[in-house]
């Protein structure tokens, strides 16, 4: 179908579980023009940094490269001054602002949000904490907030569709939005991800090392437990971890695509005890054939079949092959119980039964289903316009 798209998102600062959205929407719509806050160049794929990426005034801001969350207060300001006239479709991908761009009524606009924004929501506190922002930040912030909140529920009334990335999502979206939201789950390369014969005898966490990721709680268990765990990531929580971690737990930093993939391939279990709103990862991990040991809240309880404990193979308890264990209080000793009972268990999966449960979210599924959606709700906004 011919239609003039802009893509909006948020940042491109690096390939996370966003940029691997915007990546196929990028793919769809080759010829769009990409709008975002700022971009450090060669930090995202070659497919998006190939696109004609628009940047806001946020571009030109000091420090802006690794310090740009702090400029938070002005990223309403930069998003609306956008000049998005003139185009069929606006397809936002949105977990900060992204979403609170200003359209005509000409322009269907579709958000595909990862989430309403946490940083101003629900996790105010472990982004902008005393030891992790100078006090001019924090006061600035603090002011500023209650305008941030009434912004962000406003712009959400300019978008025509929500599409949530999970159910967990579509809730928060109905919360703090008031609005319906259909859902369309993130993809995983399945593809890319595939299991190999081999194992190894570690753990592995891969994520960025933020605090609401909660890597504290995984490096703590695993220093009672004594059992290796390699983890994959950085970002702003790194020093204070490195200073908590035992000589089992390694810390890798960043790592290529093809260090994760064979580590998520080798692994005993992925450790993921984030409250997430979906999480590639798990997916990323059950794709290449290992269990994941989740906390079981967010995302994880739609993506992950846990096991029947009571059963004598790995099955779930509506019949289904089992993909990973859960956990349930956010703490090192909930997590390290986990494992002790994984260990006990941990024969009972099988490889290609968990490779499944990840082909049902595979990214030829996912970008079918974007296509079939972006065009179907244009054709309708076309059909109700004329």
């Amino acid at each position: 179908m011919n239609m003039k798209v802009a893509l909006v998102h948020d940042w491109l600062t690096g390939m996370r579980g966003g940029e691997k959205v915007l990546e196929v929407f990028c793919e769809l719509f080759p010829h769009a023009h990409l709008y975002t806050l700022l971009h450090n160049k060669g930090s995202v794929s070659k497919t998006i940094e190939s696109m004609d990426i628009r940047t806001s005034f946020v571009q030109n801001l000091p420090l802006k490269k690794n310090n740009y969350r702090y400029y938070l207060p002005v990223f309403p300001s930069a998003i609306e001054k956008f000049d998005l006239r003139g185009y069929d479709v606006v397809l936002s991908s949105s977990h900060c602002v992204a979403k609170g761009v200003i359209t005509d009524s000409k322009t269907l606009h579709v958000c595909y949000c990862f989430t309403p924004m946490r940083y101003i929501w629900d996790m105010y506190d472990q982004y902008f904490t005393r030891e992790r922002s100078n006090i001019f930040t924090k006061w600035s912030i603090s002011l500023v907030l209650s305008y941030l909140r009434k912004w962000d529920v406003a712009s959400s009334q300019r978008v025509n569709k929500f599409v949530a990335i999970s159910d967990y999502v579509a809730k928060r979206i109905e919360k703090y939005y008031d609005r319906e939201s259909d859902i369309i789950y993130p993809p995983v390369d399945c593809s890319y991800f595939k299991p190999i014969p081999s194992n190894g005898d570690f753990y592995l966490m891969v994520s960025p090392l933020a605090p609401n990721k909660r890597v504290d709680i995984a490096i703590k268990a695993f220093n009672k437990l004594g059992l290796s765990l390699k983890i994959i990531g950085s970002g702003q929580e790194e020093r204070k971890l490195r200073k908590i971690a035992e000589k089992n737990v390694k810390l890798m930093g960043w790592q290529s695509d093809e260090i994760v993939r064979e580590h998520y391939a080798t692994c005993k279990a992925l450790i993921f005890p984030g409250e997430d709103d979906f999480g590639i990862v798990p997916l990323e991990a059950q794709a290449c054939g290992r269990p994941v040991i989740a906390y079981g809240g967010g995302g994880a309880l739609e993506t992950i079949v846990p096991l029947d404990s009571d059963r004598l193979n790995a099955k779930s308890v509506n019949g289904k092959a089992a993909t990973g264990i859960f956990f349930y209080e956010h703490t090192p000793e909930s997590l390290a119980q986990a494992i002790i009972h994984f260990e006990g268990i941990k024969d009972l999966f099988n490889k290609q039964e968990i490779r499944e449960n990840a082909e049902s979210f595979d990214r030829a599924i996912f970008k079918d289903k974007i296509r079939n959606y972006v065009e179907q709700k244009y054709i309708e906004f076309r059909n109700a316009s004329s």
